[in-house]
């Protein structure tokens, strides 16, 4: 993650807190949709730092229908976000209006929020649409004071689009999760290390990578973890990077003719 910088930290410390007892309050009050809109276009400009008279607009059309907000910097669109009322749970339907929404238009980064979850998706339109979670917080429960919950919020911050901070957590997000872990304890490499501490423990101890394989698989790892397209995907990933490495430790093989005399 890039370095948040210290006036986006003073600014978090300071507004988080006033807009969780606001938040708080307008759910035991049950506001609605309209009302919630308010709120979070205070909080865009309050916490994440846009200017909302200029860089934030409920004016945005997409096949003639008006998304509830988008935010803008230079006067691209940076997110586009659907709004629910803060008492209304989030559910899969909001979620495909507002990946609809960013298909539509191209653009990539769409939140979905009622006040209080704060969702952010990765909208990609590559023969088809798909869209993959980035990040997803309860604002009440975050604590501006903790490094990982400011990592979130500057996700969503202006300075953070500035830095590319979305970008930059969605490649931690793809590297740094059980999918990926678990194929690399699957892999190649990590089977033969295992053997060789194996050995070092009990010289005399008789076992093979696939037996070790076995264990990990039945004793060790969860099925989801192993089955699946996300499965799929992490073990091809572990397997593209296991060759990279193999190909720069093989030296390259070359042969030199020399005719004689």
């Amino acid at each position: 993650m890039p370095t948040i910088p210290k006036k986006v930290e003073d600014r978090l410390i300071k507004a988080v807190p006033r807009f969780q007892k606001l938040l708080q309050d307008a759910r035991d009050r049950d506001v609605n949709e309209s009302d919630t809109v308010t709120i979070i276009k205070d909080m865009l400009e309050d916490v994440f730092g846009f200017d909302k008279y200029t860089e934030v607009t409920s004016e945005f059309a997409i096949n003639r229908t008006y998304c509830d907000l988008a935010t803008k910097i230079d006067g691209e669109v940076f997110t586009l976000i659907e709004a629910k009322a803060i008492g209304l749970t989030l559910r899969d339907n909001h979620l495909r209006q507002a990946v609809g929404y960013g298909a539509n238009n191209g653009i990539e980064w769409v939140v979905l929020s009622n006040g209080i979850v704060w969702e952010l998706y990765s909208v990609k339109c590559e023969g088809r649409v798909t869209h993959e979670q980035i990040c997803s917080f309860n604002f009440l429960e975050i604590n501006p004071r903790k490094k990982e919950d400011r990592e979130k919020l500057f996700l969503l911050c202006r300075k953070g689009a500035a830095k590319n901070a979305i970008e930059e957590y969605q490649q931690h997000v793809e590297v740094v999760n059980r999918f990926v872990i678990g194929a690399i304890l699957q892999s190649e490499l990590v089977l033969k290390l295992v053997r060789r501490e194996l050995k070092r423990l009990s010289p005399n101890a008789k076992t093979t990578e696939d037996h070790i394989l076995a264990i990990i698989e039945d004793e060790i790892i969860k099925r989801d973890i192993k089955e699946g397209e996300a499965a799929d995907s992490a073990a091809k990933k572990v397997r593209k990077a296991a060759r990279k490495i193999l190909r720069k430790k093989s030296p390259t093989a070359s042969t030199t003719t020399t005719g004689s005399n």
